[in-house]
């Protein structure tokens, strides 16, 4: 079981870092790919922060565990190994490390979660802090006050997602993309849990996505197809939550 910092040990030198080339401490996007792993779309994401001014790191969780694609996609994928609960661990170390880097503004933080990522964010909401939860020993050690907002894309919140109704602890303004075609989960089933964070007191925006899991991923798997006008749409929205949250006022 690691702690917070010997888990972003690991996972750091695998991270994706995007942003202004300075050093001034600006606001930050931490995005967590899907059970697919590292995609061609997320920098599409990371780019759209840097020219909002934000940084962005896009955190790998299987290079550091040495799992390759095939592997995650027979493991990760069918829900045999890191379900939600164990990749929050990740989220909260990324969160960790990121938050104590002198080019970051710790207080202004975005999460940003595609499937399985947005599943691992959703777990690290709600869980509690106590020690050895989300498979880390120290889970307490970092605060979500700086999260301000979260980005959650299609997240999965399927059968497999039993915490999916667990109320968050920390309710951050949230936007949730769901997929109209989803095959993962119904559009019904995506609006009562949003709704569930909503109740929590979190100001949570819906966007229906007229199109299936994975839509924005240039590369199409049945029963899941690309789309580039829904694509570009989903960058859009996310662009105006970071200029959104990087507008509000401290609390």
């Amino acid at each position: 079981m690691d702690t917070l910092s010997a888990r972003w040990t690991r996972l750091e030198p695998h991270a994706v870092v995007v942003g202004p080339d300075d050093d001034r401490p600006r606001p930050a996007v931490i995005l967590f790919h899907g059970c697919g792993g590292m995609r061609p779309h997320l920098p599409l994401y990371a780019e759209a922060a840097k020219a909002a001014g934000w940084r962005a790191l896009i955190v790998d969780s299987y290079a550091p565990r040495g799992w390759s694609r095939a592997y995650a996609l027979a493991t990760v994928c069918s829900g045999l190994q890191l379900r939600g609960d164990k990749r929050a661990g990740d989220v909260l170390a990324a969160l960790y490390g990121v938050s104590q880097r002198e080019d970051v503004d710790a207080s202004r933080i975005v999460l940003a979660g595609w499937s399985h990522g947005g599943w691992g964010i959703m777990e690290a909401m709600s869980a509690p802090r106590t020690p050895g939860t989300l498979g880390i020993q120290d889970p307490g050690k970092v605060p979500l006050t700086g999260v301000k907002s979260v980005y959650l894309c299609y997240p999965y919140i399927g059968i497999a997602a039993l915490n999916r109704m667990r109320p968050w602890t920390h309710c951050p303004r949230t936007l949730a993309v769901i997929s109209r075609t989803d095959h993962l989960t119904s559009v019904s089933n995506a609006e009562r849990v949003h709704a569930m964070v909503r109740n929590c007191g979190a100001d949570v925006e819906t966007w229906i996505a007229e199109g299936t899991h994975a839509f924005d991923e240039p590369t199409s798997a049945p029963p899941m197809r690309h789309d580039p006008d829904l694509t570009a749409e989903a960058i859009r929205r996310f662009s105006a939550l970071l200029a959104d949250t990087a507008a509000a006022p401290p609390v």
